[in-house]
């Protein structure tokens, strides 16, 4: 291949792996049955204990290429970091173990690249350290939040603040008793060019005038920290509280997501793993019609077709990774967009597979298959649907041809 992982980053890889082998393995009867008595917007006690364990070895904040080393953690490239997210996306709870979890890696990042000195100071600073939690505010229920730009929440400058008015959901987290600060997308300027209305904004949780409503479930599980609705009415902020300047949201958006869409990938990958493996244990302990599972011409055919499926899509991601370390997110947009269908797809298929191989348990909650397809499927949606990153793709391909072509838009002259 053209790239290679660097010898820091085979340390590291080899570290994680032992860690998570020797540590969060160990404990993950502990954690669901801790998370069961305190419930999903709890935090189960052995997370403490694992963090702790974590941070001993090094092992925190390994996402964030290029981060100032007066911070805490060893920032890996994005490729040396690809095997380290798949390791993780093994264990439902393991990314946060490492402070290495999603929406607090996207936010993590924004803060570092938009925060003035004071919003890193106070937000920045203790999410790096693990000591609170993020949500990301960008879908709303009443709008396609496909589009960004139909983005409805008002932020209206008042003075030296911002008055913020309207409503979001699927922020992620937002109920956990741990998440105390919001970034926030909204509208600063609805007469600008379609791209410069959005701006984006820090928010504490606690705000007068925010108010969590709504509680969506994804196929009836209650996720840790659910997925609410965000209600603002009114809410109050200083004007240092923007990310960036305003009608930069939209950008912001885009520097964001990229990674956090790498991520998801990554992690999918080891979701994807983790089926697999739980599919040939199965089919190897399991018998019907006078043989195991695992001598039937068809389970062995779907083996194979997994880890074939696995070891492709595991390329692409790493192609990509290589990408958005030497030629920038931008340039790798393509790639980005098409990891980002390919991967969940992939893995939905593995998944898919493995409920059948397990039969009627398959889709109980004894195994960690049904879990592991609903929140697959969510990344169909999650960070732009499918049908939108294929419209990119498709809108640059046809770019190599006809260089002046336009996707219309009702808006464009």
């Amino acid at each position: 291949m053209p790239y290679e992982f660097t010898t820091q980053g085979l340390e590291m890889q080899e570290s994680v792996r032992q860690f998570i082998d020797q540590t969060i393995y160990p404990n993950e009867e502990t954690y669901y049955s801790q998370l069961e008595e305190v419930g999903p917007d709890g935090y189960p006690p052995v997370l403490d204990k694992l963090k702790s364990a974590a941070q001993a070895k090094g092992l925190w904040n390994l996402f964030l290429p290029h981060l100032r080393h007066d911070t805490p953690g060893t920032p890996l490239s994005n490729l040396d970091y690809a095997p380290i997210s798949e390791m993780l996306g093994k264990v439902s709870f393991a990314s946060e173990v490492l402070n290495c979890n999603a929406p607090d890696t996207g936010n993590m990042e924004v803060l570092h690249l938009f925060g003035s000195d004071e919003i890193k100071a106070q937000w920045l600073v203790p999410l790096l350290a693990g000591e609170i939690r993020s949500a990301f505010c960008m879908t709303e229920p009443d709008s396609a939040s496909s589009d960004a730009t139909n983005i409805a929440l008002s932020i209206d400058r008042d003075g030296d603040e911002y008055v913020l008015n309207g409503r979001k959901w699927f922020s992620s987290g937002a109920r956990s008793e741990r998440c105390k600060v919001f970034i926030v997308m909204g509208k600063t300027n609805p007469n600008a060019s379609r791209h410069l209305q959005q701006s984006m904004i820090v928010v504490p949780k606690d705000t007068p005038g925010v108010e969590l409503g709504l509680d969506p479930h994804v196929f009836g599980y209650v996720d840790r920290g659910g997925h609410p609705e965000v209600i603002y009415r009114d809410v109050h902020v200083p004007v240092g509280n923007l990310l960036g300047d305003e009608g930069s949201g939209f950008a912001i958006s885009q520097a964001r997501l990229g990674p956090g869409r790498i991520h998801h990938c990554m992690r999918s990958i080891g979701v994807a793993e983790r089926a697999l493996e739980l599919m040939v244990i199965r089919s190897l302990e399991r018998s019907t019609f006078g043989t195991s599972l695992a001598q039937k011409g068809l389970i062995q055919d779907w083996i194979a077709e997994s880890r074939i499926e696995i070891d492709m899509a595991r390329e692409y991601v790493l192609k990509t990774a290589h990408l958005m370390d030497t030629v920038g997110n931008k340039a790798a947009a393509t790639e980005i967009s098409g990891i980002k269908v390919a991967i969940p797809n992939m893995t939905l298929k593995v998944i898919d597979r493995a409920i059948q191989v397990h039969g009627a348990a398959g889709v109980s909650q004894y195994y960690p298959l049904a879990h592991m397809y609903a929140g697959t499927r969510t990344l169909r949606i999650a960070d732009g649907p499918d049908e939108v990153h294929k419209m990119t793709i498709a809108r640059r391909e046809i770019l190599k041809h006809q260089p002046g072509f336009r996707m219309h838009h009702p808006s464009e002259k």
